[in-house]
């Protein structure tokens, strides 16, 4: 009888943990997908906002703060060019506070150091006379960083390919350069299968964007 009640017990518990599991993906997705489609700064707050919740309602689940974070850095960008510091460092704070909660969750991730990338690169955009010794250096060290844990990341050569395009001659920038880091994005982009449908799939239209330009 006792065998009995434990089976049932250890039964009903592994039902409870699937439908847990079923509603955690099913709300990530509904989230990435309306990431997908917004670049509103107030939206993208909002998502990040949500996926933060989710992360600290899940605690042991690196995913959810890294979109909160992707999310945040995001809305940074969203604000537009010629943003000083004070605009754009709340965003990139926050966003640096989420990535390093998924980072400590998750070691040694490309994905999260592609984040930590775009964020060192939103505190660049600020002051960039000011930080290009610090926040350059961190962001180029960051994707670097991303290289090198999987160099088959689409991500690492999008970054790479945009951050080369938008680089002045004199600093080492070259269009032409950076169309063939795009190009070869798209080539990463194809052969790349995400690990679930909630880990990161996003850049492919970026980079073809670029392209198009």
């Amino acid at each position: 009888m006792k065998k009995v009640f434990f089976f049932s017990l250890l039964l009903l518990t592994g039902i409870a943990a699937n439908a847990q599991s079923e509603k955690y993906v099913k709300s990530m997705e509904k989230l990435i997908q309306a990431m997908d489609t917004t670049w509103n700064t107030d939206k993208l707050v909002e998502l990040s906002n949500s996926f933060e919740r989710i992360a600290d309602a899940e605690k042991t689940q690196w995913l959810p703060y890294y979109y909160a974070a992707l999310a945040r850095v995001n809305a940074g960008y969203a604000l537009g060019k010629n943003n000083a510091a004070e605009q754009t460092d709340p965003y990139a704070n926050k966003a640096e506070e989420l990535i390093n909660k998924a980072d400590a969750l998750e070691a040694n991730n490309s994905e999260i150091y592609v984040v930590k990338k775009l964020i060192n690169t939103l505190k660049l955009i600020g002051d960039v006379m000011g930080r290009y010794m610090t926040a350059g250096a961190a962001s180029a060290e960051a994707l670097a960083k991303a290289k090198s844990l999987n160099p088959e990341n689409p991500r690492v050569y999008l970054q790479e390919g945009i951050d080369k395009m938008n680089t002045p001659p004199q600093f080492g920038g070259s269009v032409e350069e950076g169309k063939k880091i795009l190009e070869k994005s798209l080539e990463k982009f194809k052969a790349f299968k995400p690990a679930s449908s909630i880990h990161p799939q996003w850049g492919e239209s970026v980079a073809q964007r670029f392209l198009s330009r």
